[in-house]
């Protein structure tokens, strides 16, 4: 592809930065070849000119697509270059806070100085059985990919750790092991697996130490071998060291530390042990205070010092061991603090009262004054004499820190010996994955001999991993068959060879060491003339004449010749070493032993050669040839091994969490090899795809027609169009191989076709929008216009109509005006002649009345005066009827007064009332004022009319006198007596009036009466309503409260329940492991006994004394008999005694029959049958019992007597003791065990101890049956009591005849309610004795049956001879639900039905449960003929069966199912017939009839029920192992929904496919494994609350198992996934409602992974976002939501990812949520099971046994 296509405008690259190394900038110009600059554009928005250099014409490497930024594998990048590679473990490491990276074959750690939830048991598991490119990088995942292969190859692998200090070198190779030591199991030897691991806390007290780097680092390289069997448990271990730093024993640079075990000493200085060391502070010595840092944050020394000695104790290094390697390492402390004193330039002494050197040389056990002398002293040998000479202070101090120097290291072999000894296994070893924790590539301003070991030792890893990585591509392309050309990349033998080769540096370093005067200058020399011209990766510094350049792989690094000679040399005063060999403390001696060795063997060596001269000192190795021999043998290990590589990567030298420093991380980059593997990759094909990967993420290029069948060739035809150059990609077996680029190319074809797609999509969605909004606005403006043209017609017709109307209007009005102007003058006209008329009428009439009518005025002046007389009449009369009334109405008045205080009195009764009162109070005193103004305005007319009159009476006295006058004023007087008449007629009305108001207001006075008479009655009903709801309220309000307690109480008690249950569960499966494990172990011993005890003979001191205890057996066995007997004896005449009471008793009720009448309650008949009758039954049950127990120890005891015998021969006891002639001479104690009699003694004690714990269980039961009783009457009595209370304070609230009728009524009442208890208690008392006569009767069958197999037992025992007995069988009508069976028949019966029953075969054509009914009936049948020995005999051989078969076939899951259902069948069927009262309500009434007579079985229930939970937890372990692998790739990996959200490119560690195949495992499956075992459970009877716990706990396990491998996986954290995981969840809750379990809580489990795919799809920017997240996830914790939001990875290029901020917010809101801090679900975890208890429907008597069972033996009764 040309250059101008990919540098095209808007191409994003990467550019040079000092500071950052690499910057990113997007281009604004198209490039076109021959440009000299590029211009680009930064992040900040500057631009920059780009200068491209001329002569090489390189442009600045390419971005990759922000999709495949973050990848697990950086092989997965399509540009595979350094910025590329830094740039993504950036993101990855900052921003996603993964701190593990795939680069091809090696692992990428980053330390994160932070401590991670990532290394806990739950990961371990989940890593466990997975691919590597299954799940996120991890450690684990390495050691699984080590274990596994060599598993699979049969082959040894190592896990090669490297890195520079600080990077987590020891942290990871640590988890390592632990990952083995987890995931194995250890063999042979117990605690292999905490050995191995308590190795790392020893090495690191003794190898570790704080640097300016690492806190922790180690200064030593370390190769550990861990051993497996062929069953790949762990056997033992072996470590081999490198390279010990042995100068910081004597010297640290500041801000560093000396060793740990150092620091560890002086603060453990105060415990007792230690006080002999004489230790202080560790800033008093001189070996530990040169740092100036004696403390690290964090970690405190006398923590880490008992932890330390743990895990010496852990390894089997005694406390004396122990204390004798500190005591060395105190002396070492004690010798650094020994001052030299200079006596001059040659010549130094020390004082020898110095106390340090008296205490080490105490310590050490030797001589002070020689130990001073050779100090400050040295012996030289000639070949003729040798002599002593002083030396100087500063040769004494150096002698004096070489010599420390020495200890420490031996000590350090020491311990390494020690714990490969610890570590060593018996056990053949099968194959061994070392872990490999070696330094990595050093380079300091400083840089000496110590730094060209490790970076020598890190070219010879570098070439042994370049060849692997150029092996393993080369394979690939031949596996693939594509043809391929050789791969050029860096080779560094040449540098190996400067260094190790003939005449190299460090042979030439040796042969300068041999040299009497060689010196480092020249040596530096030598090399100079050797190698500087000759070597072209040697260099010589231009500033310098004692210094070298080498350049390594990594970088060119300057060495220091200064002290080259001396550490190589590595010497020390012979002198010395001979005055500690003297010492008397052993562990020094041991330590000096080699050298005494090497001594003799040299001397040997030297007699045979002849050459005198030589020394131990000329054949000691040099150092570099010890380090270059032990690293061949390394490079030999490793190469004979498949290799796993994990690169530490320290991220900056600040030690803060997080956090990238571009350019430390870049040169470690470089100097671990990351960069190379990935320059390997790019040279070749380093992008690689399967056909139908590739198909399904580039479908969206193709056409429908260019989809083909043959995927390879639609592939093809694809590539070919796409990609011109057929030189970028190749086509292989498998796989599809692409060039650096290409896929990103590929990439960038795909999401351009997609945002083509997109903006069609878009364009036709906006035409649509655009279209409908046209539409919508011509829509409403048609709408518009026709409501607007509509009102401007409505407008018009309205105007036609006015004006019509207006016309009408005026035609009315004017004819109105016409007819009225016509009508007035009509009118007018008419009143004209109206008064015209009038006018002459009156004339007319006057003239009458002068002149005819005289006489009628006389006759009505008479008339008028006889009126006016009565008038007066009755006005005196009306006046005294007035004030009569008046005086009544004064009475009534003073009534009204009383009624109305009385009325107030009722208003203060009756606030309610007071507002009507009032109003009709004040409507009355209206009428009372209407009444007086009536009665002033009646007052006021009598006396105008009294006025009147007066007035009359004067002018008729004046009409008497002159009667001229009165005719002439006799036209007045008409006027005169029509107003006379008018007044008579007002004075009438106002009297009528009067006499209404009287009336109504008395009516209205009585009405008022009686509404408050009604209102009085209302009120005191109300208040009496009112009182009685108080009361409910209160009593109601009280069982409220007493409800929620209850409630409260209820759920704390069903929690705990529920609590204790899982807990007794587990303890109980715990146990039931232990009991199988003791079984095994107990068999194996047995199995390993035997055969060594065969050909072994004892001595006669062993025979005497075990025949001796074997008779003092047999003694105290027959002294058991004696017992036995002499309880026999007195049990025999107690029965007696009972048959003597119960023949009084039966005598008594005899009488009593005879009599007629029942013995009353309470007489003295009564009482004594019930107290004998009471005092029998507990006789009888404690004798019982014990007949029981000394039955069974005599049957035991007589077949352990007989068992040889003739007599013996036919008693059948199923009893697996072998014989003594068996037994061996031989054998030792164990034999009390194997004769049974241990076994005896133990089963006895358990009978007692169930017998004693049943007493007291009865004991407890009764006194809580009395307790309870006590309570209920003292809440009978409180409650009396309150009652009285409250009748006495209403008592004398009431008048004295309403107290007494009150104490009355409740006397009655209290008497009717104790009659009724009386009754209730009589009918008890009926039923009791009525119950006591059926157990006489009983008791009395019993015994007779008891006396007649007594007389049968000693006529047997009488008659010598064996009779066989003749059994005569009597018909019966109908079967009693019972298996007769012969004694013996046991084993027969459990083989046919429990041991070879085949489950299939029962479940198809027979009823649920029917070996559990057989069993069943057969305990019937030894339950009717009353024989303990065959129920206890039945039920225990059915529980060994039982277990026997699930231990033997515990992974046959349709097996454990079976009997799951059957046992629990058989639990229930003892508890359905045990004849308890509140079980037999649920029983048909011939159930009830069959319950157990004889035995109460209730023990054995809670045997079958705990075998229930035991058999649960198996069922539960087989289908978890069926399910695990069907989980992860049916809900995660298989991908139902195909299309554009296909999976992303991934790297050479490709993880398994999800695409749709053959064979491929989806949801159906899950669903139809799902499917068959509810089927299998639901044929097998199993009950339905069981199978809904069942499928509780599955539908936990799948939630679980998918939950967790989406928090591990990042490429499963995508919104795509989210939906397919919600379709999957969905399938799973359709498979529940179809089978009727969706109230079985197994939805509610799938809750939390619902809650994470919502959590992939849901919306994550805002605030408002990260609130509804948090009120939706309230199942996650907070760590799964950070961890699935951290994860979450786009797969388009149109999604993006979750910012930091915004994970940020989440964790503020989700602050103060209170939950565990686990990441991981618990996928061992098994709810707490319970077995409710279902009766059966199945009638006994109907069961038939089919032939098949081969039960012919068992007879139905």
């Amino acid at each position: 592809m040309a250059a101008s296509e990919l540098y095209s405008k808007y191409a994003r690259v990467w550019l040079p930065d000092a500071a950052e190394v690499w910057r990113p900038a997007e281009l604004i110009k198209d490039y076109t070849p021959g440009d000299l600059t590029l211009t680009v554009q930064l992040e900040d928005g500057t631009e920059v000119e780009h200068k491209i250099d001329p002569k090489t014409n390189n442009l600045p490497p390419l971005r990759n697509p922000n999709i495949l930024v973050g990848e697990n594998d950086l092989t997965a990048l399509s540009y595979l270059h350094e910025p590329a590679v830094l740039h993504n473990l950036k993101v990855r490491f900052i921003d996603s806070k993964l701190i593990y990276t795939y680069c091809g074959i090696v692992l990428v750690a980053i330390n994160p100085y932070e401590s991670l939830p990532i290394y806990e048991a739950d990961i371990i598991n989940a890593y466990s059985g997975q691919n590597m490119g299954d799940m996120d990088p991890h450690i684990f995942a390495v050691a699984e990919e080590a274990y596994k292969q060599m598993a699979r190859d049969e082959r040894n692998q190592s896990i090669i750790v490297s890195g520079e200090s600080g990077a987590g070198k020891t942290v990871s190779a640590k988890y390592a092991m632990r990952y083995f030591a987890t995931v194995s199991c250890s063999s042979g030897e117990a605690n292999v697996e905490e050995k191995v691991l308590a190795s790392s806390p020893i090495m690191e007290a003794l190898g570790n130490a704080k640097t300016t780097r690492n806190d922790n680092s180690s200064r030593f390289g370390k190769y550990i071998e861990i051993g497996f069997d062929r069953k790949l448990c762990i056997t033992g271990a072996n470590m081999r060291t490198y390279l010990l730093e042995k100068s910081r024993v004597v010297f640290q640079a500041h801000g560093e530390r000396n060793y740990h075990i150092f620091y560890q000493l002086c603060a453990s200085s105060h415990l007792p042990e230690f006080k002999a060391f004489k230790l202080g502070c560790a800033d008093d010595f001189h070996y530990t205070n040169q740092g100036h840092s004696p403390v690290i944050d964090g970690v405190d020394d006398a923590k880490e010092m008992c932890s330390t000695r743990r895990a010496f104790s852990l390894l089997g290094i005694s406390e004396s061991d122990q204390m004798a390697i500190y005591q060395i390492l105190a002396a070492i402390l004690h010798l650094s603090n020994v001052e030299v004193k200079e006596q001059s330039a040659d010549r130094s002494n020390i004082m020898p009262d110095n106390i340090h050197l008296l205490v080490f040389c105490e310590l050490m056990g030797v001589p002070c004054e020689e130990m001073a002398h050779w100090l400050c002293h040295r012996k030289l040998k000639t070949t003729t004499e040798t002599f002593v000479k002083t030396v100087s202070k500063m040769s004494a101090v150096n002698g004096r820190n070489a010599l420390a120097k020495h200890i420490y290291s031996r000590v350090f072999c020491r311990i390494v010996d020690s714990i490969n000894s610890a570590l060593k296994s018996t056990v053949k070893q099968r194959s061994f994955i070392g872990v490999l924790d070696i330094y990595g590539f050093e380079t300091f301003d400083i840089n000496s001999f110590e730094q060209f070991c490790i970076n020598y030792a890190n070219e010879k890893l570098q070439q042994q991993f370049n060849m692997h990585v150029f092996k393993l591509e080369q394979e690939e392309y031949m596996k693939e068959e594509i043809p391929w050309t050789l791969i050029d990349f860096y080779d560094n033998q040449p540098c190996i060879d400067l260094i190790e080769a003939k005449l190299g540096v460090l042979d030439l370093l040796d042969e300068e060491c041999k040299m009497p005067k060689g010196s480092d200058d020249t040596w530096a020399q030598k090399l100079y003339n050797t190698l500087l011209k000759q070597k072209a990766h040697f260099d010589k510094p231009r500033l310098s004449n004692r210094a070298f350049i080498i350049h390594h792989f990594a970088d060119e690094v300057e060495y220091q010749c200064e002290g080259f000679l001396e550490k190589n040399k590595d010497t020390v005063n012979e002198e010395q070493i001979n005055v500690l060999k003297k010492s008397k403390f052993d562990l020094l001696l041991k330590l000096f032993e080699d050298d005494g060795k090497a001594t003799s063997s040299s001397n040997k060596r030297t007699g045979v050669t002849g050459r005198a001269g030589h020394t131990q000192k000329d054949n000691k190795k040099t150092v570099g040839l010890q380090f270059r021999q032990s690293l061949h043998l390394l490079m030999d290990t490793l190469n004979a091994t498949t290799p796993h590589y994990v690169r530490c990567i320290k991220p900056n030298d600040d030690k803060a969490s997080f956090s990238m420093d571009p350019v430390r991380a870049v040169q470690q980059l470089r100097a671990c090899g990351i960069l190379e593997t990935i320059r390997i990759s790019a040279a070749g094909f380093p992008s690689r795809w399967t056909y139908q990967e590739f198909f399904s993420r580039y479908r969206v290029l193709m056409k429908q027609k260019d989809v083909l069948p043959d995927r390879k060739l639609t592939c093809k035809n694809l590539l070919e169009k796409l990609i011109k150059d057929q030189d970028q990609y190749q086509f292989g077996k498998n796989k599809i191989f692409f060039r650096a680029g290409q896929v990103a190319y590929l990439e960038k074809l795909r999401s351009d076709k997609l945002r083509m797609a997109c903006v069609r999509i878009q364009k036709t969605i906006r035409c649509w929008l655009a279209r409908k909004k046209y539409l919508r606005m011509r829509e409403s403006a048609v709408t518009i216009q026709r409501y607007v043209r509509g009102h401007q017609a409505r407008c018009y017709v309205k105007f036609l109509r006015r004006t019509r109307a207006a016309i009408v209007i005026q035609r009315t009005v004017r004819m109105w005006v016409m007819r009225r102007r016509y009508q007035r003058q009509r009118s007018a006209a008419v009143t004209i002649q109206c008064f015209f008329r009038a006018y002459m009428a009156k004339k007319q009439y006057f003239k009458m009345m002068f002149e005819q009518k005289a006489v009628v005025i006389q006759r009505w002046v008479r008339g008028w005066l006889a009126r006016q007389h009565y008038r007066r009449s009755v006005a005196a009369i009306t006046l005294l009827q007035s004030c009569v009334r008046r005086m009544r109405a004064k009475k009534s008045l003073k009534k009204l007064k009383v009624e109305a205080r009385s009325v107030e009195h009722f208003k203060k009764l009756n606030i309610g009332m007071e507002n009507k009162i009032l109003q009709l109070q004040h409507k009355i005193n209206e009428q009372h004022k209407e009444n007086r103004e009536l009665s002033e305005r009646l007052t006021s007319v009598e006396k105008t009319q009294a006025l009147e009159r007066e007035r009359q009476s004067r002018e008729t006295e004046k009409l008497h006198r002159s009667e001229q006058e009165a005719r002439a004023k006799a036209k007045k007087l008409p006027s005169l007596l029509e107003q006379l008449s008018f007044l008579q007629h007002e004075l009438e009305n106002t009297r009528r009036e009067k006499d209404v108001l009287e009336e109504q207001t008395k009516v209205y006075t009585e009405q008022t009466q009686q509404v408050v008479e009604e209102l009085n009655t209302k009120n005191s009903l109300l208040n009496s309503e009112k009182d009685e709801l108080n009361k409910l309220i209160l009593e109601q309000a009280q069982q409220l409260t007493e409800i929620k307690t209850n409630t409260e109480i209820t759920k704390q008690m069903e929690k705990d329940l529920t609590e204790e249950r899982s807990r007794y569960q587990s303890l109980l499966s715990e146990h039931l492991h232990l009991e199988e494990q003791h079984r095994d172990l107990k068999e194996e011993m047995d199995i390993s006994i035997s055969p060594s005890k065969s050909g072994l003979s004892r001595t006669d001191s062993s025979y005497s004394s075990n025949s001796s205890e074997f008779s003092q057996s047999l003694c105290s066995s027959e002294g058991e008999d004696s017992s036995i007997q002499t309880e026999r004896q007195e049990l025999e005449s107690e029965n007696k005694k009972l048959k003597q009471d119960l023949n009084e008793l039966r005598k008594s009720l005899t009488s009593e029959n005879s009599e007629g009448t029942p013995p009353a309650p309470d007489s003295l008949p009564y009482n004594v049958l019930l107290e004998q009758l009471s005092s029998s039954n507990e006789e009888l049950e404690m004798r019982k019992d014990e007949v029981l127990l000394l039955r069974s120890h005599m049957v035991r005891q007589e077949a352990l007597k007989h068992k040889d015998s003739a007599l013996g021969e036919g008693v059948n006891l199923d009893l697996d003791i072998p014989s003594f002639k068996d037994i061996d001479r031989s054998t030792d104690i164990h034999t009390l065990n194997e004769d049974g009699e241990l076994w005896l003694a133990y089963e006895g004690l358990k009978e007692t101890n169930r017998i004693l714990e049943f007493q007291m269980q009865e004991q407890e039961r009764v006194r809580s049956e009395k307790y309870r009783k006590l309570l209920q009457e003292v809440n009978k009595l409180k409650v009396e009591k309150e009652q009285q209370e409250k009748l006495l304070a209403q008592s004398l609230l009431l008048p004295e005849d309403a107290r007494i009728e009150a104490s009355l009524k409740h006397e009655i009442t209290r008497l009717t309610n104790e009659n009724l208890e009386l009754l209730e208690h009589q009918e008890k008392q009926d039923k009791i004795i009525r119950k006591l006569k059926k157990q006489l009767k009983l008791y009395m069958k019993k015994v007779e049956d008891f006396e007649a197999g007594a007389q049968q037992k000693n006529k047997a025992s009488v008659t010598s001879t064996r009779v066989r007995a003749v059994n005569i069988t009597r018909k019966e009508k109908e079967y009693q639900g019972m298996l007769e069976y012969r004694e013996g028949d046991e084993g027969r019966l459990l083989k046919n039905v429990v041991i070879d029953l085949k489950p299939r075969g029962v479940a198809v054509g027979l009823i649920p449960g029917l070996p559990a009914y057989i069993i069943f009936m057969c305990i019937r049948y030894a339950d009717n003929v009353n024989d303990d020995q065959r129920v206890s005999a039945l039920l225990n051989s059915t529980i060994s069966s039982i277990k026997g078969v699930i231990k033997k076939r515990g992974d046959d899951l349709e097996m454990v199912s079976f009997w799951l259902a059957n046992t629990c069948r058989l639990m229930h069927c003892l508890k359905q017939y045990s004849g308890d009262e509140v079980i037999m309500t649920h029983n048909s009434p011939k159930q009830n009839e069959q319950c157990l007579t004889n035995f109460e079985l209730s023990e054995y229930q809670q045997v079958f029920g705990d075998l229930s939970i035991q058999i649960y937890r198996q069922l539960m372990k087989c289908m978890e192992e069926i399910l695990q692998p069907l989980i992860v790739a049916s809900m995660l990996e298989h991908e139902t929904i195909q299309g554009v959200l296909g999976s992303k490119p991934t790297g050479l560690r490709k993880r398994s496919t999800s695409f749709p195949e053959e064979g491929a495992v989806t949801v159906e499956v899950l669903l139809q494994r799902l499917g068959l075992f509810h089927t299998t459970m639901s044929q097998h009877g199993m009950d339905s609350e069981i199978i809904k716990q069942v499928v509780r706990q599955q539908f936990y396990i799948i939630s679980a198992v998918t939950l967790n491998n989406l928090l591990l996986r990042k490429d499963m954290c995508s919104w795509s996934k989210g939906l397919q995981i919600r379709y999957n969840v969905w399938q799973l809750e359709e498979w529940l409602a179809e089978r009727e379990l969706v109230d079985c809580g197994a939805k509610e489990t799938l809750e939390p992974l619902v809650q994470a795919a919502q959590l992939l799809q849901i919306k994550k920017k805002t605030d408002a976002d990260a609130q509804a997240i948090c009120n939706m996830c309230n199942a996650l914790t907070t760590a799964q939501i950070v961890k699935v939001l951290t994860l979450y990875t786009p797969v388009i290029e149109f999604e993006e990812r979750v910012s930091t901020s915004f994970i940020t917010t989440i964790k503020n809101l989700l602050r103060d949520r209170v939950e565990t801090s686990a990441l991981m679900m618990d996928t061992k975890k098994i709810f707490s099971i319970t077995l409710p208890f279902t009766p059966s429907t199945v009638a006994l008597e109907t069961i038939q046994i089919p032939a098949s069972l081969n039960l012919g033996f068992l007879k139905r009764i």
